[in-house]
């Protein structure tokens, strides 16, 4: 198995998490390279749920390395808290297996009280951030301000970066009528957390670079979907980092040459959290059926997803922007029992892609309508056990979007794949 990024085609939630726990069992490292714990992966282990936010998903893979790379924002708080719960769900992490690179940002308690502040002054107008730190994290990294594993791990040094960075951010909490935060109590907060991060904590650049010379597979797991990418999605309800596939490099720390395949993930459908233009959304009882069929609420929030048909201009120009050499269509089984099934084919009316919110909130989907089927895929193991009208819908998914559907979900179990 290759080098593989795999990446949201979507709005996230696309059951990445699923994707990359398969292809982990073929792999030595899986490395997350962007966001922070705003992401939830899913992963349903002999009948048991497993949730992850920061952990990579190869976790749950026993001979797998998973690896935080640098260009993850890190609660170091909520990330102990993610290893505990695994340890309790029977899943213990050690530090052998777990690294965090000393490069990465750490989300503090200033970015979450000033994400949920500013949130909260938009009123009508708000993003639909979860309000957990990630966006003023990486403002701070951005704008010099912020402050590395490395910094938190030396005290002198941790309390040197927090003194001159305090200042700056209890005016601007003080803006928006917020009391200040006391720097004592922030370092008698974090010194623990530190102590505890510590053996998981280390360079990785390197020992990348020697895997890779090595020959052993790569798995980089983005977080988030193509259309919360800060430059390329629906701006300004957007994540703040680059979820393309191309972020990859830069936040893991790899050349492109590195890079021998992109998987995209795609629901069989279509969703959608927080505010923004959503095309293809169906706010009556379609969407309801698929969220109710689909359990369709955030992993992270638990707020329910907007819901809507299969939106092909929208997959396409992700696989555009990614460079997409395959593609994995999840949840094909929650499509079950539709008499009758649309796919949004093109905009009406515009030949280049509608880049931004403004210019997507306008546009008109022209549908075509293709036969549902009745059965239930849960059983479905091959490509030939599918309904034909099942696999009319994947392989006219196939065409529109210009990328060969290489595994597609039937199920919520780990085994409930068909691979191509």
């Amino acid at each position: 198995m290759a080098n593989v990024v795999v990446v949201g085609a979507q709005w996230g939630d696309e059951g990445k998490g699923k994707v990359v726990d398969m292809l982990a069992a073929r792999s030595r490292y899986v490395v997350r390279y962007q966001g922070g714990n705003n992401a939830g992966h899913t992963v349903v282990v002999g009948g048991k749920t497993v949730i992850l936010h920061l952990v990579p998903s190869g976790i749950l893979q026993p001979d797998c390395i998973c690896m935080i790379g640098n260009g993850v924002v890190v609660d170091p708080g909520v990330l102990l808290h993610e290893l505990d719960v695994l340890a309790s769900q029977g899943h213990p992490v050690s530090p052998e297996r777990l690294f965090l690179s000393t490069e990465a940002h750490l989300i503090l308690p200033w970015h979450r009280r000033m994400d949920m502040a500013r949130e909260k002054a938009l009123g009508d107008q708000r993003i639909g951030t979860t309000g957990r730190g990630i966006g003023p994290a990486y403002e701070d990294k951005v704008g010099r301000r912020g402050i590395r594993v490395a910094d938190f791990l030396d005290a002198e040094l941790l309390r040197e970066r927090a003194a001159a960075v305090l200042p700056e951010h209890n005016r601007r909490l003080a803006d928006y009528n917020e009391a200040p935060l006391e720097l004592e109590a922030v370092l008698a907060e974090l010194r623990p957390l530190a102590e505890r991060l510590r053996p998981y904590a280390r360079p990785l650049v390197r020992q990348l670079h020697a895997a890779i010379k090595a020959g052993e597979p790569i798995l980089f797991e983005g977080a988030q979907g193509t259309f919360l990418d800060v430059d390329h999605g629906t701006y300004p309800f957007v994540t703040s980092s680059n979820t393309v596939a191309g972020g990859a490099c830069a936040g893991a720390g790899v050349g492109p040459t590195a890079i021998h395949a992109v998987l995209g993930i795609a629901k069989a459908y279509t969703t959608r959290v927080g505010s923004g233009p959503f095309p293809t959304e169906q706010d009556n009882h379609i969407g309801k059926f698929l969220r109710d069929v689909g359990r369709e609420y955030g992993a992270t929030t638990g707020r329910p997803r907007r819901c809507g048909w299969f939106d092909a201009p929208l997959v396409q120009h992700a696989a555009m922007l990614s460079g997409m050499t395959g593609l994995a269509l999840t949840k094909l089984d929650v499509l079950s029992g539709m008499e009758r099934l649309q796919i949004g084919v093109r905009y009406q009316g515009w030949e280049e892609f509608p880049a931004g919110a403004a210019a997507l909130g306008r546009v008109e989907v022209e549908y075509e309508e293709m036969e549902g089927w009745p059965e239930s895929l849960s059983a479905c193991r091959r490509w030939d056990e599918l309904p034909e009208a099942c696999r009319r819908y994947v392989e006219r998914i196939e065409a529109l979007v210009g990328v060969p559907v290489t595994i597609l979900g039937v199920g919520p179990g780990r085994d409930a794949v068909i691979e191509r």
